[in-house]
């Protein structure tokens, strides 16, 4: 089983969101053979709690005209790590020293990535 097609559309829109923002190191992980409840992780990371913030925001505002909205968020008071529950997708913005410390690339190394064409001339996505 992979992903599905409106799991990865969804992944896709909300990472070129988070692109506009300028998040780094943007990867979407297809756990949908490891985990029952969702399709996709996607992980990106923010330079401080304020960029964290711009791209949760800047990703629901993407995601809205899709009909999407997060059934979930949690750490947006704090801002390091902000987790939305869309269901098929579930994406994890945080801070950098947070997203090399909890390393979830690490621990979901066995999943395939999903390959994603977004685009602001800063950012290279990961594809397999």
């Amino acid at each position: 089983m992979t992903a599905s097609k409106s799991a990865v559309s969804l992944a896709t829109v909300a990472a070129q969101a988070a692109a506009n923002k300028l998040a780094t190191d943007i990867v979407a992980l297809d756990v949908s053979e490891q985990v029952v409840i969702t399709d996709v992780f996607l992980l990106c990371s923010g330079a401080n709690e304020r960029q964290v913030r711009s791209i949760v925001d800047a990703i629901e505002e993407a995601a809205s005209p899709l009909g999407e909205k997060p059934f979930r968020r949690e750490g947006e008071a704090e801002g390091r790590w902000v987790l939305l529950d869309y269901g098929d997708v579930v994406m994890h913005v945080q801070l950098t020293e947070e997203r090399f410390h909890y390393a979830l690339e690490r621990l979901w190394k066995d999943c395939p990535v999903v390959p994603m064409n977004i685009d602001n001339g800063m950012n290279e996505m990961q594809e397999s």
